[in-house]
């Protein structure tokens, strides 16, 4: 144990280990004080800060389950969660509760409690910790459910996956409401005994100085992380740096991976996770598979705890081609909440159906190909192509949309949207986008806009999107590059 030893730094604020194990003691007191019990959903609108991740570490010790939300979706989405979840209460703040309905507290509220000393209530391994939304329509978001396993598998494999010690000092800017911060970040820096940096967001333009200033070690990259410190003005002193390795996904190409390490000084560790399962592929220590996803994660007490297979057509692959990734392990989702067709499309005979495609390399490491499901990747974040349509044809100048996800030259996807005007109506892409912005998430909101005479459809009438262009076109307009 090392409670005197510096663990959770951010901002001006510092907490030793026993500092916070004090403040989680007594927002557990408080919750059980507010009647939330073991298997109550609780709804947190989780910003980056040291209360809002204390308050999941308190959650997961009075047994409840944490639907951690994004903090900065639209009054629409917030609002469909909490209808979705029916939480027994919803955590969040003073600038957010005039926005939500239902019984809410102040985050701050959790913190006055003395405690009540009764420690961490039992829970079965099994039990959902946390419930994780991804991409959905509206108030339909998948809730991935994750178990108490799930979190400390993680926790015990990631410290040994990246080579971690108690002399380093993991840094985060992701956010709280998905799972790499917490699993990875947070509980991995506990069990390796290491300290935490939790940083507000990501901003390219003062991460490097933020490792210097709290002395981070490590940090986790997920989209275009690395690209976009990469389009910083080279310094320097970039190198000058105390940070020693990056875990980073997708991985990049060979060239590129070395220019970023020669530029910072850090070696990137590449992999692949999601929610439906922290235990995806790593690179194996000593080995450098430049552009591969790596090899399928094993617990470094436990051992082989996780296999990996490629499947097409109902058949596993042959070396050299290309299939869906599946992943069997102990942790992975028991599924969506409430959504139990969903659920068993993904889970079937002890398998999870990644929905990701992937070449079996042939030598125990995959080649990420691309994405088999709709979902749109952008900013680190899923989001549903329908969810923006519909969106879209709430418009009064618009008769139909079709959203897309088209090459980013930051990697991973930019949005586009294709619209039809509504008769007798002209689309103002600029009132569009505003009128966009104001019923959905920041990320959300189409960068391209084409208007278009009409849309591709199928036979049977549905949209044709695979006859949509996803190279840029004359008649396009960038709206970020318009504001």
């Amino acid at each position: 144990m090392v409670p005197d030893k510096t663990w959770l730094v951010s901002g001006p604020e510092a907490h030793t280990y026993a500092q916070a194990l004090e403040r989680i003691g007594r927002a557990a007191g408080w919750l059980r004080a507010a009647g939330i019990a073991r298997g109550d959903r609780v709804l947190v609108t989780a910003r980056n800060t040291p209360d809002y991740l204390l308050s999941w570490l308190a959650l997961m010790e009075v047994g409840a389950i944490q639907v951690p939300v994004n903090p900065a979706g639209s009054d629409e989405e917030l609002a469909g969660l909490v209808a979705q979840v029916d939480p027994k209460l919803v955590v969040t703040d003073a600038e957010l509760g005039s926005r939500l309905t239902g019984r809410t507290a102040d985050i701050g509220e959790l913190f006055v409690s003395p405690g009540d000393g009764l420690g961490p209530t039992p829970v079965d391994e099994g039990d959902v910790a946390v419930m994780i939304p991804t991409s959905g329509t509206t108030g339909h978001s998948k809730l991935v459910m994750q178990t108490h396993l799930a979190y400390v598998m993680a926790a015990e494999g990631f410290p040994c996956w990246m080579g971690l010690t108690d002399d380093d000092r993991l840094m985060t800017s992701l956010p709280l409401f998905h799972i790499n911060a917490p699993a990875y970040s947070t509980l991995g820096s506990v069990a390796a005994r290491a300290g935490l940096v939790l940083l507000p967001g990501f901003s390219a333009s003062t991460f490097i100085d933020s490792a210097r200033r709290y002395g981070a070690t490590e940090f986790n990259a997920i989209g275009a992380m690395l690209e976009i410190l990469m389009r910083q003005p080279p310094r320097d002193d970039d190198a000058d740096n105390p940070l020693r390795l990056c875990y980073a996904g997708p991985s990049p190409e060979r060239e590129r991976h070395l220019e970023i390490e020669r530029r910072f000084g850090f070696e990137i560790v590449c992999g692949y996770g999601m929610s439906e399962s922290p235990y995806g592929l790593i690179w194996r220590h000593g080995t450098r598979p430049y552009g591969t996803l790596g090899s399928p994660r094993q617990h470094p007490e436990l051992g082989h705890v996780n296999d990996v297979r490629v499947m097409d057509g109902g058949r596993e692959v042959e070396a050299g081609a290309v299939g869906e990734l599946e992943l069997r392990n102990p942790v992975i989702t028991p599924g969506y909440f409430e959504m139990p067709d969903e659920t068993a499309a993904v889970l079937v005979d002890g398998w999870l159906r990644t929905g990701d495609l992937v070449t079996d390399n042939g030598d125990g490491t995959y080649t990420f190909v691309g994405r088999k499901k709709q979902v749109i990747r952008r900013r680190g974040e899923n989001l549903s192509p329908t969810e923006v349509e519909a969106v879209l044809e709430r418009h009064p100048d618009v008769a139909e949309a079709a959203v897309i996800g088209v090459p980013s030259e930051l990697s991973e996807e930019d949005v586009k949207a294709f619209v039809t005007p509504a008769p007798g109506r002209r689309v103002d892409v600029a009132d569009l986008r505003e009128f966009a912005s104001g019923h959905l998430a920041r990320f959300k909101v189409p960068r391209y806009v084409e208007v278009v005479a009409e849309l591709p459809h199928t036979p049977t009438g549905r949209l044709a999107k695979h006859l949509l262009p996803v190279e840029r076109t004359p008649a396009e307009i960038d709206t970020e590059a318009a504001r």
